[in-house]
């Protein structure tokens, strides 16, 4: 196939829409696919993508500006027409647009005119945001804007099954489920370190992990409730506008930085308990991660999380903004190791056939579905 991705996020920012687009377009690429991209453009970023199999495809770059206040997000506007060249340039069988909104957004309209079905990818929960941001009456624009663009795709993918309904809920159409990937050749209870956990908790100590957005949507600061739990160790991986802010709210907390490869898997292996507070997730792919390195998950009862945890077995779901919840699931699997241990080892389990090639192919059956359905639409038109 022919691929164009368009993608409203992308390196050298590292988020879950980059990382997505990266797993599959290296798939992609190692099957021989013919591959585009199009994405915002940053200072000194790269025209070419090498990929793990050592093909380069190109990146063709649009203007953009920072986001007021969260700059390592980039908005990208261009008009349709001058979007629907660069398309036309490359000759797509199908367009897939990762969690299309601005750029996303034009490229669905310019597609249309150029009759390429359109595949879209919902996977950032921007009504939330702007309510998490202090901007609750953006939340119904939002979602006019999302509609918008998700219905003029051919097909449309949620990430979980609450997201799912979420979405069909606001009036949007044509939504299928696509989950997410997980290296499990990378994170796995292998990597656990006993030498690197030394560097953040004490022996006695349990140790807690988040690895995320120090942002205001992934709501860290809720994780006060552990950090001031007697004999636990909280260890914050990542980073983001809020990290001053969580250091001094939790003083104790361990803040190790952005991490990425067999460093980050690591970290994940070498904790006891995976803890993620925020209830904007439309998947949760940290989470995923998580399981796959042998960790019991806590998370929100909302979003993503719902489809990825099994209470009782891999770890426990609490009631959104119930922090008491939070902190009696933590002390149940921290203190009892016989029991953490079992729901890490069926956590594990519950992941280890969601890898990457599985689920890229599964995105090329929805391709072609979307390349027949548009040709019964304009048949039917």
């Amino acid at each position: 196939m022919r691929i164009l991705f368009v993608s409203e996020s992308f390196l050298p920012h590292m988020n879950g829409v980059t990382n997505s687009v990266l797993r599959v377009v290296d798939h992609f690429a190692a099957a021989g696919d013919d591959l585009g991209i199009i994405a915002p453009a940053w200072p000194g970023a790269e025209k070419h993508l090498r990929t793990s199999c050592g093909r380069r495809v190109r990146v063709r770059r649009i203007a953009s500006a920072p986001m007021p206040g969260y700059a390592e997000v980039r908005i990208a506007a261009t008009s349709a027409a001058a979007l629907r060249r660069r398309i036309d340039d490359f000759q797509p069988d199908v367009i897939h647009l990762a969690s299309p909104m601005v750029l996303g957004g034009r490229a669905v309209v310019a597609a249309q005119k150029l009759g390429i079905p359109t595949v879209a990818v919902y996977q950032t929960d921007i009504p939330g945001y702007t309510a998490r941001y202090g901007m609750p009456f953006l939340e119904s624009a939002s979602w006019q804007l999302l509609r918008d663009v998700h219905n003029r795709a051919t097909v449309n993918l949620a990430p979980s099954r609450a997201t799912g309904d979420q979405m069909r809920a606001h009036g949007i159409e044509r939504v299928d489920l696509w989950r997410r990937g997980v290296d499990t050749s990378l994170f796995s209870p292998a990597l656990r370190s006993e030498a690197l956990r030394a560097r953040y908790a004490r022996p006695e100590e349990r140790l807690v992990v988040y690895v995320g957005r120090l942002a205001a949507e992934k709501q860290v600061e809720d994780l006060k409730v552990i950090h001031d739990m007697p004999g636990v160790r909280l260890l914050i991986v990542g980073d983001g506008p809020e990290k001053e802010a969580l250091r001094r709210l939790m003083p104790r907390a361990r803040f190790a930085g952005f991490r990425t490869g067999t460093d980050l898997a690591a970290h994940l292996a070498s904790a006891d308990l995976f803890i993620h507070p925020g209830e904007l997730e439309t998947f949760g792919q940290t989470i995923q991660e998580a399981m796959a390195s042998g960790l019991p998950v806590i998370a929100p009862r909302r979003g993503g999380p719902v489809d990825l945890v099994a209470p009782s077995r891999t770890g426990w779901l609490y009631t959104p903004g119930m922090l008491d919840e939070l902190r009696g699931g933590a002390s149940d699997l921290l203190f009892d190791d016989a029991k953490r241990r079992a729901f890490g080892r069926a956590a594990e389990e519950s992941v280890r056939k969601r890898t990457w090639p599985v689920l890229a192919e599964q995105l090329r059956g929805f391709y072609r579905q979307a390349m027949r359905e548009h040709g019964r639409i304009r048949a039917a038109h």
